[in-house]
């Protein structure tokens, strides 16, 4: 790194690792190519080619994990040259999540919209996949320079938005052996581009997924008495459960169920059949979400009965919820302020979406960031999960510093 690209650590010398511009403009293009060809999750091999090949340009060694998408790839371990297998301890872990959502890409005049129908980056992890190689990038030649005195792993990780999550593959490929701690970030467009958002504690919800099929007679809609009347069994589901659910465990909890699908019948005076729902559970609080399951199918159970109807219920255990670790949030904390001063930090709220990142913390301490994306002074949020999603390209700059900073106080403690 050249002199340009340090900047004054309060108390200690001068920190390297600030992005470079060439680099910088680098990494907005990668990032956009990622933007124009998005692959659902397991289906990520694209992007875990693009992903590879400039690592290895890098002169690293990046070990594509075993189902061919996804990679791991270690910096300063045995040397810079290990592939990420056992790795030796102390290591500091950077996740990004690669693959995208089943929706199409809404904007109308963006010359990098995604090429691929029904598909989209909708959620940043283009952002999340740009942010960890960029890092990784100016992180590998600070080591080549004797400046990084632990060693670092990036964990490119597939299919987070399926259920239960491509982090479990991660783990088993050996993404967390040696690693002493795991940070993460994850777009936030309600955050302006240039800040981030802490929360220590919980900062996610927890995420499982509902399935329910409804059986039982049918026939005329003029003799509803002779049959189970399936429409206003599952009706009466998806009104009453959540209210039954809610009456069940402490409402502090926060344990809700949502719907998001409702199918039935096909003529409007026959009564059909079959009946099928399908939702989420989500849960601000561990312990509730491990008991949430028995909760939720009693309640199923209980309004189906009621309704002479057979219920069939599927439930997916999902994600349990991130809860970030004092620790690993002061570092993330501390490494803003170096980068940017500490008032581009902010205090962020728990929120009911679910991030499989989660099932790292089960095993070592972390933290995760919400990284700001939205241009500051834009009233319009362009929230995730919609088709209309993108980000102001600066946040690829501020993710990628406060990486590289974070690695560089971690080996101070």
């Amino acid at each position: 790194m050249s002199p340009e690209s340090e900047v004054d650590l309060p108390g200690e010398a001068l920190l390297p690792g600030a992005l470079p511009e060439a680099l910088r403009a680098e990494l907005v293009a990668f990032r956009r190519d990622l933007h124009m060809h998005p692959e659902l999750g397991n289906q990520e091999f694209r992007t875990t080619a693009a992903i590879k090949e400039r690592l290895e340009k890098a002169g690293l060694a990046p070990r594509v994990l075993p189902a061919g998408t996804g990679l791991i790839c270690d910096i300063g371990v045995g040397g810079g040259e290990s592939p990420g297998g056992a790795g030796g301890p102390g290591i500091l872990a950077l996740r990004a999540d690669i693959d995208a959502l089943p929706i199409p890409d809404t904007k109308s005049d963006c010359p990098y919209r995604s090429t691929v129908p029904d598909r989209a980056h909708a959620c940043g992890h283009d952002v999340h996949t740009t942010v960890v190689l960029g890092a990784g990038l100016v992180l590998a030649e600070l080591h080549r320079q004797g400046l990084l005195h632990r060693p670092v792993r990036m964990i490119f990780q597939p299919a987070e938005e399926v259920l239960p999550g491509g982090a479990a593959e991660a783990i088993e490929a050996g993404a967390l052996e040696g690693v002493r701690r795991i940070l993460a970030v994850h777009c936030d467009p309600r955050v302006d581009a240039g800040r981030i958002g802490l929360r220590e504690g919980p900062i996610t919800s927890a995420c499982d997924r509902l399935e329910i099929a409804l059986d039982g007679p049918g026939g005329h809609t003029a003799r509803p008495h002779l049959t189970t009347d399936l429409v206003t069994a599952a009706a009466r589901v998806v009104a009453d459960v959540p209210a039954l659910v809610s009456r069940r465990i402490d409402s502090r909890s926060g344990l809700a169920v949502t719907w998001g699908r409702i199918e039935s019948g096909h003529a409007p005076n026959v009564i059909p059949q079959h009946a099928e729902l399908a939702g989420t559970v989500r849960c601000l609080d561990l312990d509730a979400w491990r008991q949430a399951p028995d909760i939720v199918v009693a309640a199923i159970d209980e309004i189906a009965n009621l309704y002479r109807a057979k219920s069939e219920i599927t439930y997916v255990r999902g994600v349990p919820p991130v809860v970030n670790h004092p620790d690993a949030t002061e570092l993330l904390r501390e490494a803003m302020t170096a980068r940017r001063g500490v008032e581009s930090i902010e205090g962020t709220e728990q929120s009911l979406g679910g991030e499989d990142f989660s099932w790292y913390l089960e095993r070592v301490p972390g933290a995760m960031a919400r990284l700001g994306v939205r241009p500051p002074g834009e009233r319009t949020v362009r929230d995730l999960h919609q088709g209309d999603f993108d980000v102001d390209e600066h946040a690829i700059t501020v993710g990628v510093e406060l990486f590289t900073a974070a690695a560089l106080l971690d080996a101070l403690g």
